[in-house]
């Protein structure tokens, strides 16, 4: 083998680099902004903002999304599957979304994990109140 020639090791290493800048950059393009909604819903009313109260939430389990409610107005939509193992996520309860299935916990404002073993973020949707009714857009 020649001086230029690379060696398995270089070969490896590069491989690894690679690899290792998808998964960031699938990391960064995840935290642009909400997720395309479930198809089927965009544009329909999922809950009644009556039904979701401040600091809690609601499982909306026909569409697996969460809506929160962390403040008094604001809502937010979230994925209900848990980034962990895929469970639906339960209840929401003092600004915290909880996950029943291996106890991680997300902050119920952001989707932010803020207890594992989960590592990842709950995917957020776009919503919009319309009157009584919160839209998926």
């Amino acid at each position: 083998m020649s001086g230029n020639e690379p060696t398995r090791r270089h070969v490896i290493g590069a491989a690894a680099a690679v690899a290792c800048g998808a998964a960031l950059t699938g990391c960064a393009a995840a935290e642009q902004g909400p997720a395309v909604v479930p198809p089927g819903i965009k544009g329909k009313v999922i809950v009644k903002t009556a039904d979701v109260p401040v600091g809690g939430g609601k499982v909306v389990s026909k569409w697996k999304i969460v809506i929160t409610q962390p403040s008094q107005g604001v809502f937010k939509a979230f994925n209900a599957s848990c980034p962990h193992r895929g469970c639906s996520v339960g209840r929401v309860a003092d600004g915290v979304i909880h996950c029943p299935c291996h106890g991680s916990e997300f902050a119920a404002d952001s989707g932010k994990c803020l207890k594992g073993p989960a590592e990842a973020p709950l995917v957020e949707y776009a919503l919009k109140v319309d009157g009584d009714g919160i839209v998926m857009v």
